[in-house]
């Protein structure tokens, strides 16, 4: 019994020693099998195409917007250091009562400002600006056809500029005083087109679902149409202010409706007259138009597919051929059935649908 305890004894040391031996080895032979196992994995890179980015990305942001509409503007001018005169059945003229040896005569002053040769007759009337307010007001015609290009950043803040081509027809001028007496000013070349040019800026202040309120103000220059005579006129710049109320019709698509109101004035100086008259011409407009942007990625060349929200083909990513442009679309996961066909017509009234 002793000596097989002593047995045991002595064997127990070997083996222990042995045991940690073997560990040693082995253990650094999984580090290194591991080690192996992570060098031949595959990156899953080698299996998902990195997606490109599409050049056209960067105009995501521009907007590009036509409007037509209906304008109204309002002439009106004051005629200090002036005399009018009134033949019977005649325009009324006027003519610049600080000059000395007959003055000349102006008719039409209001665009061309010819010069009346006809004779004085002793029945007309004849009133000066030194006892009476005199002057003459009225309303034109506009009809403009706008083209702009803006763009957006943060949903909120736009800046850009465009271009106006605008139809304008002036009406009859009645006179401020002696209606009785003077006969309304009408311009001989009535119609012409205008052309206007300016940069906007806009902040976007409140939206209600689909709709956004923008106020925005353009500012510009502008040339009167060839019913002008551009040698006797000074003209300046414009300011037009409004609000621009959209309907996002989808991403691209956008109809809008724009209330806005404009300040403008030019000098005509009549030959040999040393007080040059200021006509003010300030407008309203009531502007409607459709504004689209490019879409950032092109559309799925595959006539076939149907997925509808933005996928990949390869390494490029495409946006549904299924969108309409007209309709709204969130790009996830597509929108062009969002209301159930149980919900719609007759079914919406039955108990179990299906």
């Amino acid at each position: 019994m002793i000596d097989h305890f002593l047995i045991d004894t002595r064997l127990r040391r070997p083996l222990t020693i042995l045991f940690a031996f073997l560990l040693g080895i082995i253990a650094p032979l999984g580090v290194a099998a591991q080690e192996d196992d992570a060098a031949t994995t595959f990156p899953l890179e080698n299996f998902y195409a990195k997606i490109k980015k599409n050049p056209r990305s960067i105009l995501r942001n521009f907007r590009f917007s036509f409007s037509t509409g209906y304008g109204n503007t309002f002439f009106s001018h004051k005629l200090p250091g002036y005399a009018l005169y009134q033949a019977p059945g005649k325009a009324p003229t006027l003519f610049d009562k600080t000059l000395t040896a007959a003055p000349p005569r102006f008719s039409n002053w209001v665009n061309q400002a010819a010069i009346d040769t006809s004779s004085v007759r002793p029945q007309s009337f004849q009133v000066s600006s030194d006892s009476s307010k005199l002057g003459f007001k009225g309303n034109a015609l506009n009809i403009p056809f706008k083209l702009t290009i803006h763009y957006e950043w943060q949903g909120r803040y736009r800046i850009g500029g465009g271009y106006s081509y605008e139809l304008m027809s002036i009406g009859a001028l009645h006179p401020i005083s002696f209606s009785n007496k003077l006969s309304d000013l009408k311009p001989n070349s009535p119609t012409g087109w205008m052309n206007k040019y300016f940069g906007l800026i806009g902040i976007s202040f409140y939206r209600s679902g689909n709709y956004l309120f923008t106020g925005d103000v353009q500012v510009g220059g502008y040339k009167p149409g060839n019913n002008f005579n551009y040698g006797l006129i000074q003209k300046g710049v414009y300011v037009n202010a409004g609000v621009t109320i959209e309907r996002e019709l989808s991403e691209y698509l956008r109809v809008f409706v724009r209330p806005s109101f404009e300040i403008k004035n030019y000098t005509l100086n009549l030959p040999q007259s040393k007080s040059p008259i200021t006509h003010n011409i300030n407008s309203v407009y009531l502007n409607f138009g459709i504004s689209y942007s490019i879409p950032e990625v092109p559309k799925c060349f595959i006539a076939d597919c149907k997925i509808q929200m933005n996928h990949a083909h390869g390494d490029r990513e495409y946006r549904s051929r299924v969108h309409p442009i007209y309709k709204k679309q969130n790009p996830q996961y597509g929108e062009n059935h969002p209301k159930l066909i149980k919900y719609k017509g007759r079914n919406k009234r039955k108990l179990n649908p299906y």
